[in-house]
């Protein structure tokens, strides 16, 4: 029997073992189409003060040149929906932050697989990836036909919608490559048309006006200009995915990590407003709101409150 039909059939029984909703496999070669789009996007500015994104420009496009020899890019989605929400009135965090920082949690999950993987069919190299290196997660998800990258520039499932986290396994093992599906998003411009900051064009988003920028990656006073535009976010945006209608097909996510502190929910405006340092390491003690820090937050619900003042 074809080795490699055999070895992708154990990749995905075990992928989805480990709670990994959907898995796909990409030959690992030099992404050309996406190489055009990086250039203009980075050249645009549209990356803001996102410095980073400027770096390793080569290997975010070539697999081989962050593992060597490497032969199948692997690609995995991660449920985080929680359909939970705040209380009425208070400052908003993106879902993907509720519980414990997923780079933890899935990245257990991945160096699990990958161990799997060696018991059964011996010694292969790979490295495991969750947002932490130069690697283009959308094209390759796309690649690999566990989704589609939507007008929002978001992995769409068909069956599932997009509240996911994308992971990849770049490995030498030679897997059977899946294909990549159509797009589905038709004329729908349901994510352009919701963006209050108009920073989404179809398939592409301007970083440097997206409201996960601003509260987030931004390190110094957000502009004056976006008063008013928040739509009270305090720590990412879910906008654009909760108005996709391919959402409606999403499910609450079953990872006991992600499940948020109990308080979180029921804060409302006033307790944000008054949020000590010791509360927000309660809250936040494993969270991925601890990237923005507490004097992050706290310029962020200055900034909502402001709006009315």
């Amino acid at each position: 029997m074809n080795q490699a039909r055999v070895h992708t059939a154990f990749l995905k029984q075990q992928a989805a073992r480990l709670g990994f909703q959907f898995c796909g496999v990409s030959a690992a070669e030099f992404l050309e189409q996406e190489a055009p789009r990086l250039e203009n996007w980075l050249k645009n500015g549209q990356h803001g003060q996102m410095g980073y994104m400027e770096n390793h420009f080569d290997k975010r496009l070539d697999p081989r040149l962050l593992v060597p020899g490497a032969r199948s890019v692997v690609s995995l989605l991660y449920n985080y929906h929680n359909p939970q929400p705040q209380a009425s009135g208070a400052p908003k965090i993106s879902q993907y932050a509720y519980g414990e920082d997923y780079h933890f949690v899935v990245r257990d999950k991945l160096r699990e697989l990958l161990e799997l993987l060696r018991a059964e069919i011996g010694e292969i190299d790979g490295r495991v990836f969750v947002d932490s290196a130069p690697v283009l997660e959308k094209a390759w998800a796309a690649q690999s036909g566990t989704g589609w990258v939507g007008k929002h520039t978001n992995l769409i499932n068909k069956q599932q919608g997009s509240y996911f986290f994308l992971a990849e396994l770049i490995t030498d093992l030679e897997l059977e490559p899946d294909g990549p599906i159509k797009d589905y998003c038709g004329t729908c411009t349901r994510c352009i048309d919701a963006c209050p900051t108009d920073a989404i064009t179809p398939y592409q988003v301007d970083g440097s006006r997206c409201i996960s920028y601003f509260t987030i990656e931004l390190k110094e006073a957000i502009p004056t200009d976006m008063r008013g535009k928040f739509d009270n976010w305090m720590f990412g945006c879910d906008i654009c995915q909760e108005v996709c209608p391919w959402n409606r097909f999403s499910k609450p996510h079953q990872e006991p990590r992600f499940n948020p502190h109990p308080d979180l929910l029921q804060l409302e405006a006033g307790d944000w407003h008054e949020l000590t340092q010791e509360v927000f390491g309660q809250l936040f003690r494993k969270s991925a709101v601890k990237r923005t820090g507490f004097k992050g937050l706290q310029r962020n619900i200055d900034f909502l409150k402001s709006r009315s003042e």
